[in-house]
């Protein structure tokens, strides 16, 4: 019904422009699901002056021995993964031009580990067979609006965290000779934010810019320890929020 209401615009609009295209934010990168909570509403947001055909499309992310990421097949029956676990609604959106739309991600399993999943909202150009509501005139339409003014239409990753329930934070600092190593204990990520690798000290500190890395369960982080330079970040454990420094 939604599809039908927003027809009658994206018609107008294919009538009036000219190698228009969309362009599509999707917001944060990560997202996570925190203990206590099963939906997620992710919007996204089209700055261009075409409509965008949005499809969402979604895999499980899986972590071997190494750490080395492999996403797993849509349905892989012999993983136990023939019912999607985390589902998006709806998988297709229609995105005016200057507009926005929403999808709602639900988890729906038990959560005694953390899980990852890879979250892509894939720009389209209908066909027919598409679930759009189009019909091949107005997919034609589409089609040839884009075709003067963009071939590649670009989409988005999102990288989606679902936290176990009896999340347990544990982060362990290790101090070697030549390094400091955070380590992971518990079983849930935790974010280590606003990294910077910092020289000199008070007013004429000099420290580079800002970055974020997730540290997953079980896995460690390493920072050479070199002569006058430190580290300064802020662990993010859940809703808990700490900053140190290190090689002062």
């Amino acid at each position: 019904m939604r599809s039908l209401l927003l027809m009658p615009a994206l018609l107008a609009v294919m009538a009036t422009a000219h190698a228009s295209s969309p362009n599509i934010n999707v917001g944060a990168m990560y997202e996570y699901l925190e203990p206590g909570r099963s939906t997620l509403l992710k919007r996204v947001r089209n700055s261009g002056d075409a409509t965008a055909f949005v499809r969402v499309e979604i895999t499980e992310v899986v972590y071997d021995e190494d750490g080395r990421p492999r996403e797993l097949p849509k349905q892989d029956e012999a993983a136990g993964h023939t019912v999607p676990s985390l589902v998006a609604s709806p998988a297709r959106m229609i995105v005016p031009a200057q507009g926005q739309q929403a999808t709602r991600l639900l988890y729906q399993r038990s959560r005694e580990q953390e899980r990852y999943y890879r979250l892509r909202f894939v720009p389209v150009q209908p066909k027919t067979a598409d679930e759009f509501g189009l019909d091949e005139t107005q997919a034609a339409a589409y089609r040839q609006q884009l075709s003067a003014g963009v071939k590649v239409l670009t989409g988005y990753g999102v990288f989606v965290i679902v936290h176990p329930a009896a999340a347990r934070y544990q982060v362990r600092r290790e101090t070697l000779a030549d390094a400091d190593v955070l380590h992971n204990d518990g079983n849930s990520t935790v974010i280590l934010q606003d990294l910077r690798q910092c020289t000199g000290s008070g007013t004429a500190e000099q420290c580079s810019p800002a970055r974020t890395i997730h540290l997953l369960p079980g896995s460690q982080r390493r920072f050479e320890r070199l002569a006058g330079q430190h580290h300064r970040l802020e662990i993010v454990e859940g809703e808990q929020r700490r900053s140190i420094a290190f090689g002062l």
